[in-house]
C-alpha cells in the first residue's frame, strides 16, 4: 500500500494528493501533460518557507505555478505543484512603485495603477488572467514591449524564498558572480539565465528554478495622454518587415504582424493580394509614419475605433477553437525571435517547414521585435502526428539557430525548450555557466527540475495533452480542464473550479 504524502507539520494551506486534484494541475496552456504527486496551496510566505525546508529535507521536487497560462511546460511536472495564486495582495502605490504578491493578476495590478494615474506597461495578451509571479518568472512581454521592454527592467525588488527555506529581499544593485559568455542578437530573449545585469536581473526569467518569489516590487509608468492606432496592409512580406523597421525607428509603442495564414483564418476584409498586415500603436505625440509600400492604411485616434482595429489581433482564436475536433492548435514552435533583419526569412522558413509536414498553421506576432508566434494545426487522427510535431520542432529550432535567434522571446524555456538550449547557445561555456548558476542556488535540483538546466536524457516532447491514446482524467477533472480551455478560465484557481464542478 502506498502511503499518502504528508505536508510539513507547520504548513497551514491546502494540501491534496487525490487524483482529481492532481489531474487538474497536470496541464497548463501549453501542450504538455505531467501529473504532479500532490498540490500545495500556501496561504502566505511562511507556508512557502515551510514547503522549501520540507523539500530540502525530504528531496521532494517543487513546481511553482501561478494561473497556469504558461506555454512551455514550466508549470507542470512530476513533483509537488505549489499554487501561489492565494498570495495575491496588492500594496499601496508609493513613489511610482507597487509591491504585489506573485499571485496578483496583471490586469488588476494595472487597474490599481490606473487609479493612481499610472500604468503597468508590460501587457501580454494573457493579461486578464496571468499572474505577476508567472510574468516575472518567464521575463514576459507583450505587444507594447516594443517601446517599454519586457518584465526585467520593471522589477525593482524580489522577496525570495530560496531552496533551503532562507528568505531574503533582493533589491536592485546587488551583484552576482557570473559574467556573460555569449549574447544573442535579438531584441527579446527568455532563454537560459540572464547573466548581463545584477542579481534581480538574473532572478527575473529564471522560471522558478532558483527561488520562489513571494513578493515583487514593480516600477510603474505614466499613462499616455493620447494614442494613435494604424492598420497597414502589405502585398509582400518583405514590405511588411520594412514597415515594421520604419515603425520601430519612428518610436512606435507596438507593431504587430498578422501574416496571411492568420488573415485567412480570421476571415479579415483586406485586398486579395494582402500577404501581411501591421497593427501599430503610437503614444502621445509620436504619430508620424511613412509607409510607402502599404497598399491600404487605416488610422484610428478615438478609443472605440482603436479597439475595432485591435480586435483583429484576437479574431483568429475563437475560430481556431471551433475547428474540426480532430484538429488541435498546438503551441510548441510558438515563441521564436530572430534578429530584425531576418524576420521575412524566418517566416518563409516556418511556412516551408509547415508545408514539408503537410500541416496548416497560423502565424502572427510582434513584428517590431521580429518575434513570431506560430500555431500549427495538428490532426491527431493521423497515425504519424507525433512524428510531424517532432519534425516541425526540430526544423524550426534549426532554422532559428541558423538565423541567430532564440527559441523563446517571452514564454520561457520550460520543459519543452530546455533540452534544446544547446541548439541556440553555441558556446559550451554558456551552458556550463547556466549549470553552475543552478548548482549555486539549488544544488539538489529541487526547484522546478528540468527547467533551464536539462536532466539526464530529458526530451522536449513528453506526454501531449491532446493525445487520444492517453488515459482520460477523472470526469470532474476533465470538465475543469475543458472549461479552462474553452473559457480561458485561468484566473480562477484550479481547486476552486474543481469544487464548483464536483
Amino acid at each position: 500500500m502506498i502511503r499518502p504524502l504528508r505536508p510539513p507539520s507547520e504548513f497551514r494551506g491546502v494540501f491534496r494528493d487525490d487524483l482529481p486534484a492532481r489531474a487538474v494541475y497536470a496541464e497548463a496552456a501549453g501542450i504538455a501533460r505531467a501529473t504532479p504527486i500532490a498540490i500545495a496551496v500556501p496561504v502566505d510566505a511562511a507556508d512557502v518557507i515551510a514547503l522549501a525546508r520540507w523539500s530540502h529535507d525530504t528531496g521532494t521536487p517543487l513546481i511553482p505555478r501561478g494561473s497556469g497560462s504558461s506555454m512551455s511546460g514550466g508549470a507542470v511536472g512530476a513533483g509537488v505543484t505549489v499554487d501561489l495564486s492565494s498570495l495575491n495582495a496588492l500594496g499601496p502605490i508609493a513613489d511610482g512603485h507597487i509591491l504585489v504578491g506573485p499571485g496578483a493578476i496583471r490586469s488588476r495590478v494595472d487597474a490599481a495603477a490606473a487609479r493612481g494615474g499610472l500604468r503597468f506597461p508590460v501587457d501580454p495578451s494573457s493579461g486578464a488572467f496571468c499572474t505577476i509571479g508567472g510574468m516575472t518568472a518567464t521575463n514576459a512581454a507583450g505587444a507594447h514591449s516594443l517601446l517599454h521592454g519586457s518584465m526585467r527592467p520593471w522589477v525593482t525588488a524580489l522577496d525570495c524564498v530560496f531552496a533551503d527555506g532562507r528568505r531574503e529581499v533582493i533589491r536592485r544593485g546587488v551583484p552576482h558572480q557570473w559574467s556573460e559568455t555569449e549574447r544573442l542578437a535579438v531584441r527579446k530573449n527568455s532563454s537560459g539565465y540572464y547573466l548581463g545585469g545584477d542579481l534581480v536581473d538574473l532572478l527575473v526569467g529564471s522560471e522558478g528554478t532558483l527561488a520562489f518569489f513571494v513578493g515583487i516590487e514593480l516600477a510603474l509608468d505614466a499613462r499616455p495622454v493620447s494614442t494613435t492606432s494604424i492598420s497597414a496592409a502589405f502585398s509582400t512580406l518583405e514590405g511588411a518587415v520594412a514597415g515594421a523597421t520604419v515603425a520601430r525607428e519612428a518610436g512606435a509603442a507596438a507593431c504587430e504582424l498578422l501574416e496571411k495564414t492568420f488573415l485567412d483564418f480570421a476571415q479579415a476584409d483586406f485586398p486579395a493580394d494582402t500577404e501581411a498586415v501591421l497593427l501599430i500603436d503610437f503614444e502621445d505625440s509620436r504619430s508620424g509614419l511613412d509607409l510607402p509600400e502599404a497598399g491600404r492604411i487605416d488610422i484610428a485616434r478615438e478609443p472605440k475605433a482603436q479597439r475595432a482595429l485591435w480586435e483583429l489581433r484576437h479574431a483568429a482564436s475563437p475560430i481556431l477553437r471551433q475547428l474540426d475536433p480532430g484538429l488541435k492548435s498546438m503551441q510548441f514552435i510558438e515563441d521564436g525571435c530572430v534578429p530584425p533583419g531576418r524576420l521575412a526569412e524566418y517566416v518563409r522558413g516556418v511556412r516551408a517547414a509547415l508545408d514539408e509536414q503537410r500541416v496548416r498553421g497560423v502565424i502572427f506576432g510582434h513584428a517590431g521585435d521580429a518575434h513570431v508566434h506560430i500555431n500549427p494545426l495538428i490532426d491527431v487522427r493521423d497515425g504519424f502526428w507525433r512524428d510531424r510535431v517532432a519534425a516541425l520542432l526540430a526544423d524550426v529550432a534549426a532554422l532559428t539557430a541558423r538565423l541567430g535567434g532564440t527559441l523563446t522571446g517571452e514564454h520561457g524555456d520550460g520543459r519543452l525548450r530546455t533540452p534544446l538550449l544547446d541548439t541556440v547557445w553555441h558556446q559550451r561555456e554558456t551552458l556550463a555557466r547556466f549549470a553552475e548558476v543552478k548548482r549555486a542556488f539549488d544544488p539538489d535540483h529541487r526547484l522546478n527540475p528540468g527547467v533551464k538546466v536539462p536532466l539526464p536524457g530529458q526530451q522536449p516532447l513528453g506526454d501531449i495533452k491532446y493525445d487520444p491514446a492517453l488515459p482520460p482524467p477523472p470526469p470532474a477533472a476533465a470538465r475543469v480542464l475543458a472549461r479552462v480551455e474553452r473559457e480561458r478560465a485561468y484566473a480562477t484557481p484550479r481547486l476552486t473550479l474543481l469544487a464548483e464542478t464536483s
